[in-house]
């Protein structure tokens, strides 16, 4: 149930409401002539800087008008409290209100009309269904514009869990055709690959602020590659040469620090989630972040599960050919990713890093977690936990959750203290973003942290008398396979 004025000003005591009548709010058809698709731009947004950008560059390639917009921050949180309907989860109050914040810049400060924005810009998001708000994300949308002043303004969504296998809409202003799908693809792996190398090497850098200099320098030369369709593996052997010249001490004592949990909010490096990421590495800790193509994967995963429930529904059914085909694609993509992931990492000197591998942390994650219970990230949070604590791979697993989320919710305040309780050593803290609070996110963080930090140091005792160090463990591109779990421990376990 939504109110269904309009409100006056953006102060909370606006109290004009309560003389109103309280209806159910329906989307009404609007009777207007938008502009021709080459008049057309495209918004999109809620992802990290660096994918936003790779993104928007490999659909211009294509002819595409699109436009990321600003980064979310906390007046985006704002605007959507203002707009959206009482009790919506925390990226919806985030990418709803970040795009209405927009669509007031643009009107209130470029001077664009509103009947002129209303015309000439669209939105695109994703959406999808499950236990959770994803599903409405639209109406929200719809009734947070009409609300602001932009009733008739266009949300077209893709669904989340179809990755590349979006059907082409010829009649829609927005393209999500296998093609369009497969640049982007390509551009997240791109992205994915130059986040992960951003948090191996910014940790150990000497001099303060080379590894983000270097990384954007890349990320300049990987737009123009797109931009120009030239070589983009040949671009990505140039920014490996970038890379080599930030100097590093990668022998620093570093507790090395999982971050997972909700899509958005493990991800996004915003407000958002108090900029989690950048708030650890200030704290001394190197982070293991969750790329978004690890959500492809996990929509890849879905599909073949789905399909192989079917075919076990249908075992005695004459033999159906769409199944094949079906599995056939779901094949294609899966290795596909891989493959493109493995070559451009390799280009570029990210090594010793795996994609995760969906199947195995189905058997881990199957035992606790029911996987037809499939919203959110699933089994894949208990999956993580158990994993990190099976091959030593963070001295702390961080569960982001945004406040309201209820599949992330049931999944680290409940399986998880089971997971903690049957595997002691593991180091796990559930967080919770509302926008507010920070004081105590922070603290709840620094506290889990110091036990990592202490776990880093013991570890590392067993190395305080190594000497005659080579200058290959300074070098990024090394990365040796070691039972332990530190980054500095690994080199000297080399060696």
């Amino acid at each position: 149930m939504s109110c269904d004025y309009k409100p006056t000003s953006y102060s909370n005591l606006d109290l004009n409401y309560l003389d109103k009548n309280i209806s159910q709010w329906s989307q009404e058809k609007p009777n207007i002539k938008y502009a021709d698709k080459s008049e057309t731009t495209i918004l999109f947004g809620g992802l990290t800087d660096i994918s936003e950008s790779l993104i928007e560059a490999a659909a211009k390639s294509l002819g595409e008008n699109y436009l990321a917009l600003p980064t979310i921050d906390n007046k985006s949180l704002e605007f959507g409290k203002i707009y959206g309907n009482r009790g919506q989860c925390n990226p919806t109050y985030y990418t709803v209100g970040n795009l209405i914040k927009y669509l007031v810049y643009l009107r209130d400060e470029k001077g664009i009309a509103t009947e002129e924005i209303i015309k000439k810009y669209v939105m695109l998001t994703a959406n999808g269904c499950g236990p959770c708000r994803f599903g409405m994300y639209v109406t929200e949308f719809n009734k947070a514009l009409n609300d602001a002043g932009f009733a008739g303004f266009r949300v077209v969504s893709f669904e989340h869990n179809k990755s590349i296998f979006q059907e082409a809409q010829d009649d829609s202003i927005v393209e999500l055709s296998p093609k369009f799908f497969l640049i982007v693809v390509k551009s997240v792996i791109i992205a994915d690959i130059l986040n992960i190398l951003g948090y191996q090497i910014r940790p150990y850098e000497v001099e303060k602020g080379s590894t983000n200099k270097a990384i954007k320098r890349c990320e300049e030369l990987i737009i123009e590659a797109l931009k120009n369709k030239k070589s983009l593996l040949k671009t990505m052997l140039k920014c490996r040469k970038i890379l080599e010249r930030v100097e590093l001490n990668r022998l620093q004592v570093k507790p090395k620090v999982m971050v997972m949990g909700e899509f958005w909010a493990a991800m996004t490096e915003s407000d958002g989630n108090y900029h989690i990421h950048r708030f650890l590495e200030a704290e001394g800790a190197e982070v293991l972040n969750q790329p978004l193509i690890n959500r492809i994967l996990l929509n890849v995963w879905e599909a073949e599960y789905l399909r192989s429930v079917k075919e076990g529904v249908e075992s005695n059914a004459v033999l159906d050919f769409s199944l094949a085909k079906s599995k056939f694609m779901i094949f294609l993509a899966k290795h596909g990713i891989h493959a493109q992931f493995n070559l451009y990492a390799k280009a570029i000197g990210l090594n010793g890093y795996k994609l995760p591998n969906m199947e195995h942390l189905q058997k881990l994650g199957e035992k606790y977690y029911p996987l037809d219970s499939n919203g959110g990230e699933g089994h894949l949070e208990v999956a993580h936990l158990i994993e990190s604590v099976q091959e030593n791979i963070a001295h702390l697993v961080i569960s982001v959750k945004p406040f309201g989320c209820m599949p992330s919710s049931g999944v680290s305040d409940g399986i998880q203290s089971l997971i903690s309780a049957k595997y002691p050593n593991a180091n796990f803290l559930s967080v919770e973003t509302s926008g507010e609070g920070g004081a105590n996110f922070y603290s709840r963080i620094q506290m889990a942290l110091f036990k990592a930090k202490e776990q880093a140091k013991e570890e590392f005792l067993e190395f305080k008398d190594v000497a005659n160090v080579p200058r290959k463990v300074h070098n990024y591109k090394y990365a040796p396979k070691s039972r332990y779990i530190g980054t500095a421990c690994k080199l000297l376990d080399s060696i």
